[in-house]
């Protein structure tokens, strides 16, 4: 089993439903939704009203639930999904199931809730609770680089600051891809990763 976030940068993208029907069909795949449009209407919410983290947490929640409600309905092989045992029989049934992320998330009370964790965290914390050992970040940017350190990418606002603490806990492999690489994917599936980046733990050649 794999998990594949599908970033919310690409609600407005011609490559969504690209991206939608490849996973589709792709096999044993969990997609989470990133919040796109309808968590940055939350974060404008909380600037104009200046209501805490933890309702804001909430609220996002619900906006990556809003974006995969979308998701399900722009492609029928996509199924809502908020446990694991849902996860299971949807995949069990042949379709993919896009997560909904509240209850489960809701219900760990070691989630910090702040800005700091998002949806790119909140992928590796369900790949960890899952057993999946890859984890794909489709992402609205093109990184040159085979590899990049995980702090190179939370500096430049590609990944959430908690991220990598997640990858390291859950020993996950993960890789950044781009939002016009659908085509290959499935090539990745069976191992290809070129023109992926790898996001490596800490600073190459760092103890």
């Amino acid at each position: 089993m794999w998990v594949v976030k599908l970033g919310g940068s690409l609600f407005d993208s011609d490559h969504l439903r690209d991206w939608l029907k490849v996973l589709a069909n792709a096999g044993s795949v969990v997609i989470v939704p990133g919040g796109g449009p309808f968590a940055d209407q939350v974060r404008q919410a909380q600037l104009r009203w200046g209501f805490d983290d933890s309702s804001a947490h909430v609220m996002a929640l619900l906006a990556m639930e809003q974006f995969g409600n979308m998701l399900c309905s722009l492609e029928p092989g996509l199924v809502p999904a908020a446990s694991i045992a849902q996860i299971d029989e949807v995949i069990k049934r042949g379709k993919t199931p896009v997560w909904m992320p509240t209850s489960m998330v809701m219900a760990d009370p070691e989630i910090e809730q702040s800005w700091d964790v998002t949806s790119d965290s909140l992928a590796a914390w369900l790949s960890g609770h899952l057993g999946a050992n890859k984890l794909f970040l489709v992402k609205s940017i093109f990184l040159e680089a085979e590899s990049l350190p995980v702090e190179t990418l939370v500096e430049g606002n590609v990944i959430d600051a908690r991220c990598g603490e997640y990858l390291h806990a859950h020993r996950l492999h993960a890789w950044v891809i781009a939002k016009d690489d659908h085509a290959r994917f499935g090539e990745v599936c069976r191992g290809d990763m070129r023109a992926l980046t790898r996001i490596m733990p800490r600073k190459l050649g760092s103890p």
